[in-house]
């Protein structure tokens, strides 16, 4: 188990998020607001292992080039677009029910991270972004010498 800064207010951004993503849900279904012309945050989940800070980042309709990755101090900032089709918007759809415009998501790292090692790859709508751990941030051993 590695330990890590607190952020009390990582937990309430969480919970605003959800409780978000629950009214969305509700007036969606309702039919009071259209499903195309609100923002969307893509889901995202990270995990950690003792060599880097990983992030897999649900981004399915979003091209390549279209995805903006920035780090500052330990502050990861995705953003992105994702568009309907120019020969889609002439369609005369029934129900859209993915939503679509620029979205933006930040993380705080709570590690120093090697920027200079860091590799993003994009495959089946899904994005890998790889953060190794700075040196001085890994775990070290120390031997006990008894006497």
């Amino acid at each position: 188990m590695s330990l890590g800064r607190w952020d009390p207010f990582a937990d309430m951004a969480q919970l605003r998020e959800q409780v978000n993503r629950l009214f969305d849900t509700t007036l969606n279904r309702s039919g009071q607001e259209p499903t195309a012309a609100r923002t969307w945050a893509p889901v995202v989940d990270i995990y950690e292992t003792v060599q880097a800070i990983v992030l897999h980042v649900d981004l399915p309709g979003v091209k390549p080039e279209e995805i903006d990755i920035r780090i500052t101090g330990d502050t990861l900032t995705l953003k992105g677009e994702r568009t309907l089709a120019r020969e889609e918007t002439e369609k005369q759809y029934v129900r859209i029910e993915r939503a679509y415009g620029a979205f933006q998501r930040s993380f705080t790292l709570g590690v120093p991270i090697e920027q200079s090692a860091v590799t993003a790859a994009y495959h089946d709508g899904v994005l890998e972004i790889t953060l190794p751990k700075a040196e001085e941030s890994k775990p070290k051993q120390v031997k006990v010498d008894v006497k």
